[in-house]
């Protein structure tokens, strides 16, 4: 009968809950501290380890270290847990925010920069482990394991330290930034299969063929399974969740889940298990189901609760007093002077001279590699645990850990500093940047409702296509095509939406049929599914004073939960697409949805023309510098989004008047419209100046609801 696992003594648990709270504010409180000095807040954070710890607090004032340093081995694995739940999270953030599509496109240097930031160092470990004094070696019948040890450990950097700088310093989307990841991420595979080898040998005394060919075949084994079950997995388990549960913290679930169920059978592999958490993250930034709201959340948990722990942890464990007496010091200087030239130097000549990168990107590579942290402070003590490393090369292995992990983001920061932004880069920020915090780019979700059966409204379902497929040229997009259906008419709706599948040529579409007798109450059940926009197609616009569009579209537009576009086609528009956009611009915020809207649907060779309508009533005063504040806007954003917009001013009676003289006069063909839902109505109000365009357009027109 298996027995009931026992629970931590009462002791146990309420040091954890002191070194948490303790560990947490200090280390929050440290890094405020070096924000406000312009250094990452991971200075800080690993800082307060080191002050709490036994070379600064601990070891002077001996009650505070009774409740800081872990006393029992049970209470050093539970604070190594929180730590670890830390350092997943981060790896699962880091991954959500590599771009492998970049990373491919700088591959030359990734490698090259990976294969200089582990020569060197590892050469330079192997010198630095023969010239060891015999008196610090734990064994010296084994000098070679403990040399081989000792160049792996000097090879290996700290993906997490590494990317917490990047967040910290803004250089994530960097091109450095990804490839500096990149880089990271071969040396540290490669340092792990080393590292297994070298323990390997440490234990059985000798390492045969079948070892190292045992161990390459792990590592290919976890990137293949990657690659295929954990793309299907990913995809799979999130759209069973998006499609069939309800509520706001089910998909932040799934990513943590996968995460550690990634990262066990990466450690069931002999692999770190942050490699997994690593490679599960990169695999939900790709898909486009990914709700926002969900990386927002896991970011906040892990960057303001268990990352800082996780970093305090690592610092706890540097013992200087360990390494007080002057010679040991020296040696320790020796070790971090090695480490150091190893890996700036190494990363250096590899950007330099394989991948043909200019001094200062190079320098910036070999300094963002040189981070350690708490991957070297692991590597450590596997070394003390399997008699390896004696204590005292222990504790200098630490300090050049943290030391290394402290002088990164300095050096990092002067280099990058003085690294000149090409043209192609420059455009991708700014793109980036403008895309951030804008409508159409934080679109990843949209759900287009069609009416299973025989319409006219054919040239309208291919409208809706062109756009949307054009959308999607922002950022991946996943659309689902929905449908209401009667039991009966079940099979027959499902052959429609598969036949209205083959409009789109993307590779993210869903069909999906549910029967109901409530179609409306149906969409907007589906539409609460953490869907970014609704994509409606409509007949001409009604002029009946008691709808717009019709009952149905009405009830659907006034209650939807998301933002809806409304796509109003006009016969004869088959083969149509948008050649020339005519987007009216006020100022408000409405306007600017729609603008924004307007340049993402447009083509390269679109002309989008922005519209600035100023009365010339005399009972409407207008400001004219508000007009040409208003249309230089509009030329911002399309200057961001990648497009030159003609901008005009126009006097008129009216807007609506003028806009419709505009659409002859520029021929448009296609109107881009913004506008809000009026609250307080029984019927569906957008407005009387967009229901009028709506209903009198002689073109194609787009309403964007915001």
């Amino acid at each position: 009968m298996l027995e009931t696992f026992g629970a931590a003594s009462h002791d146990e648990v309420l040091q954890l809950v002191v070194q948490v709270a303790g560990l947490l504010f200090v280390a929050r409180l440290l890094g405020g501290i070096a924000t406000r000095l312009r250094q990452p807040s991971v200075v800080g954070e690993l800082l307060a380890g080191v002050i709490l710890g036994p070379s600064l607090l601990s070891g002077l004032v001996p009650w505070l270290g009774n409740w800081i340093l872990p006393r029992t081995e049970i209470q050093g694995h539970m604070l190594e847990v929180v730590g670890l739940i830390g350092v997943m999270l981060l790896l699962i953030i880091t991954g959500l925010e590599t771009d492998l599509d970049l990373i491919k496109r700088k591959a030359r240097t990734a490698v090259g920069v990976a294969i200089g930031g582990l020569i060197l160092p590892f050469a330079s470990g192997l010198v630095l482990g023969n010239l060891m004094p015999v008196d610090l070696l734990a064994d010296p019948s084994k000098r070679t394991v403990f040399t081989l040890f000792l160049a792996t450990a000097m090879s290996i950097s700290a993906i997490p330290v590494l990317a917490k700088v990047l967040m910290d310093l803004d250089l994530m989307r960097r091109d450095i930034g990804q490839t500096l990841l990149a880089a990271g991420m071969i040396d540290d595979i490669t340092g792990w299969t080393l590292l297994g080898l070298v323990t390997a040998l440490a234990t059985a005394a000798t390492v045969t063929v079948g070892t190292v060919v045992q161990t390459v075949l792990v590592v290919l084994l976890f990137v293949a399974a990657t690659a295929t079950v954990g793309v299907w997995l990913v995809n799979r388990s999130l759209a069973v969740v998006q499609d069939r549960f309800r509520g706001h913290d089910h998909i932040l679930t799934l990513v943590v889940v996968l995460a550690f169920a990634w990262g066990a059978f990466t450690h069931g592999l002999r692999l770190e298990p942050v490699v997994g958490a690593f490679a599960v993250g990169i695999l939900f930034g790709r898909t486009p189901r990914l709700p926002a709201d969900a990386v927002h959340k896991l970011e906040s948990m892990a960057l303001a609760v268990f990352a800082p722990i996780f970093f305090a942890v690592a610092g706890l464990k540097v013992d200087v007093s360990a390494i007080l007496q002057p010679r040991l010091l020296l040696i320790t200087l020796v070790v971090i002077g090695v480490a150091t030239f190893g890996k700036v130097v190494g990363a250096y000549a590899g950007a330099r001279f394989l991948s043909r990168q200019d001094h200062w990107s190079a320098l910036a590579y070999g300094s963002g590699l040189n981070a350690r942290g708490a991957v070297e402070i692991i590597v450590a003590t596997i070394g003390l645990s399997s008699g390896i490393l004696s204590q005292e090369v222990f504790s200098m292995i630490v300090v050049m850990a943290i030391v290394t992990s402290l002088m990164t983001p300095v050096a990092l920061r002067f280099a990058m500093a003085r690294v000149q932004l090409d043209d192609e880069e420059r455009r991708r920020l700014e793109k980036e940047s403008a895309l951030h915090d804008s409508f159409v780019g934080n679109l990843r979700r949209i759900l287009v409702p069609v009416r299973a059966m025989p319409d006219t409204l054919g040239y309208t379902r291919e409208m809706q296509a062109t756009l949307i497929q054009q959308l999607a040229t922002i950022r991946d997009m996943t659309v689902t095509l929905f449908t209401v259906a009667s039991a009966e008419e079940r099979q027959v709706a499902s052959h429609y939406l598969g036949q209205m599948e083959a409009l789109f040529d993307l590779d993210h579409v869903n069909t999906r049929v549910v029967v109901s007798d409530d179609p409306v109450a149906a969409i907007l059940t589906e539409a609460q599914n953490e869907y970014d926009l609704m994509v409606l197609g409509t007949p001409t616009a009604s002029s009946s004073r008691d709808r717009l569009f019709g009952q149905m579209i009405d009830d659907i537009v006034k209650l939807a939960p998301c933002p809806t576009m409304l796509v109003r086609g006009m016969a004869g528009d088959e083969d149509w697409e948008p050649m020339r956009i005519l987007v009216p611009t006020n100022g408000t915020q409405s306007a600017r949805r729609a603008t924004e809207l307007a340049f993402a649907i447009a083509r390269p060779q679109t002309e989008v023309t922005g519209i600035h309508i100023v009365s010339s009533n005399p009972g409407r005063p207008t400001r004219g510098d508000l007009a040409v504040d208003v249309t230089a806007e509009l030329e911002k954003v399309g200057l961001a989004l990648g497009h030159t917009a003609d901008t005009k001013i126009r006097r008129s009676l009216d807007p609506e008047t003028g806009i419709l003289e505009a659409i002859d006069e520029f021929a448009a063909d296609l109107l881009v419209v913004g506008t809000s839902v009026r609250a307080g109505t029984t019927r569906l109000h957008l407005g009387p100046r967009v229901e009028y365009l709506a209903r009198n357009a002689p073109c194609p027109v787009v309403i964007i609801n915001g």
